[in-house]
């Protein structure tokens, strides 16, 4: 129904072929064209032909592998990343699975938690089929037990990354993974049962290559103490794990530390903990999201130290325990700083001016839930952060004299958030639509428009696609094809999903992760 006749838009067979053969590469005598059944894969060579099924979806990749027996083989010998719903009854399946993708080495493994999860029988079997596995992520396992994780780390040595969530094994388990599995690099443990108040500790053999540890939601997560304070861990995140996390920062305080990255999130942390963090002078990004123990005091004796610090996250939690005095001490000693991030904290124009005039390499800054930031403080900021290039502000006392100011004093502003902010009116968006060329979100942009201003249409479009989420090619490139007027509504439509999603969360990942593969920042 309101479609075009399929003969208007379908090119024919000889046109589709000589789209795709150059003349001289075809010999048109011996190739029927009106037959249809010619194969053009026929003398492509098994590595161009993977090479191609590289650039498809996961989903185009098991049609293709409907095509033909040829197509079938080389999908499977070229799959190198899988994912499968680890149900109780796969077990009969898995030889046959494992046969047609041998060259597996990234698996994923998930059960629902109405479901019954694949058994000990079925990992082992799993372990001995895919020797080769360098990631492995399990999720809702719940039947696997820690013996059926020491079988499965005996047969999958060259594991680098492993990812478990919602499992019921525990530190035995864990540790027979860190004995053998001797060139693991990253470890991510999320609401494990077994780590409970009785669990044995978790030990770390001295050869290890252990550089980033993710902590979340486990009841005694201190047993990682010793994986904490290894030496040659780069990353460290741990989110609302239960007891007192500064004698285990402690630990890890020695001077000695090649930490990084820091993230700390809804935990029992206080300025003690945070003091021992100041001794790893090789820091630069910190996260202290909701830890309300956590005051000026502790900042000021980080930011004293780190003198790399690039990248500083706060969510005050409007605790007020973090306030100008830690800010000013930011200001004082972060020069190196290119990402600020301040939730829940009650900032003035005394720091934000300090801030703007001493951090001269800031790019990114985000302004949210303070009642104490208004058109005065944006105006400071307008005045000397020249190298700002992309901001988002959200439940802040600005007006359009605020986002004006924004855009006359900031030459390099590429992308700017206005999020809850009730003396911002929509006129501004006019305005610095005759003025600039911005990318812009504020609040109604999900049902009256994209939230770009723009000159031109092309540009327009181009804005749109850009900040889409992007669409792998297969060869670790991103690629839009096909935008037509329909289209172009479509991604307007999506944009308006992304832009109702959490502003900071949302936006600053996506920043930092574009800007990062760009550049040595």
């Amino acid at each position: 129904m309101g479609q075009a006749p399929s003969s208007l838009a379908e090119p024919s067979v000889r046109d589709t072929s000589m789209f795709l053969w150059s003349p001289e590469f075809l010999d048109c005598e011996s190739i029927d064209f009106e037959d249809g059944d010619y194969d053009f894969t026929g003398d492509l060579p098994d590595d161009c032909l993977a090479h191609v099924f590289n650039f498809l979806s996961a989903g185009d990749r098991k049609r293709c592998s409907l095509v033909c027996k040829r197509w079938l083989f080389v999908d499977g010998q070229n799959r190198h990343r899988l994912s499968v719903h680890a149900k109780a009854e796969i077990l009969p399946f898995l030889p046959c699975m494992f046969d047609r993708f041998d060259s597996v080495t990234k698996l994923a493994l998930r059960c629902d938690r109405r479901s019954l999860s694949m058994s000990n029988e079925a990992l082992v079997m799993v372990s001995v089929r895919c020797s080769n596995l360098t990631r492995v992520k399990l999720r809702g396992c719940r039947e696997i037990t820690d013996l059926g994780m020491e079988s499965f780390a005996r047969n999958c040595k060259n594991l680098r990354k492993l990812s478990c969530g919602s499992c019921n094994f525990g530190a035995k388990g864990i540790n027979a993974i860190l004995e053998h599995c001797m060139i693991l690099e990253d470890l991510s443990v999320k609401r494990i049962r077994g780590i409970h108040e009785l669990a044995e500790p978790i030990q770390l053999s001295s050869s290890s290559s252990l550089r980033s540890i993710c902590l979340k939601e486990l009841v005694n997560g201190q047993v990682f103490e010793s994986l904490i304070a290894t030496r040659t861990l780069r990353k460290l995140k741990i989110i609302r794990c239960l007891g007192n996390w500064d004698r285990v920062l402690e630990m890890k305080g020695d001077g000695n530390s090649s930490l990084t990255d820091i993230h700390l999130e809804r935990l029992q942390v206080s300025d003690v903990g945070l003091s021992a963090i100041s001794k790893c002078s090789n820091l630069e990004t910190l996260h202290i999201v909701k830890t309300p123990e956590c005051s000026d005091l502790g900042l000021a004796s980080v930011v004293e130290r780190c003198k790399l610090l690039r990248k500083l996250h706060i969510d005050g939690w409007r605790t007020n325990r973090i306030s100008d005095c830690g800010l000013m001490a930011v200001a004082k000693h972060c020069l190196n700083l290119q990402e600020l991030v301040l939730i829940g904290v009650n900032a003035t124009h005394t720091s934000l001016s300090a801030i703007a005039r001493n951090c001269k390499k800031l790019e990114r800054l985000a302004l949210c839930g303070s009642g104490t930031i208004g058109d005065t403080e944006i105006g400071c900021i307008a005045e000397k952060c020249v190298g700002l290039k992309k901001f988002c502000i959200k439940g802040c006392l600005i007006s359009d004299v605020g986002i004006k100011a924004l855009a006359l004093g900031c030459p390099k502003l590429v992308k700017l958030k206005v999020k809850k902010c009730r003396l911002v009116t929509h006129e501004v968006r006019e305005w610095l639509r005759e003025r600039s060329i911005l990318v812009v979100s504020m609040d109604g942009d999900e049902t009256n428009g994209t939230g770009i201003v723009d000159g031109g249409d092309q540009r327009v479009l181009e804005t749109v696609v850009e900040d889409l989420p992007p669409v792998a090619d297969g060869n670790g490139g991103v690629e839009v094809a096909g935008v037509s007027r329909l289209g172009l509504a479509m991604l307007k439509a999506k944009l308006g999903l992304i832009a109702g999603r959490n502003l900071v969360a949302c936006t600053f990942r996506r920043w930092s992760q574009g800007e990062e593969a760009n550049s040595s920042i």
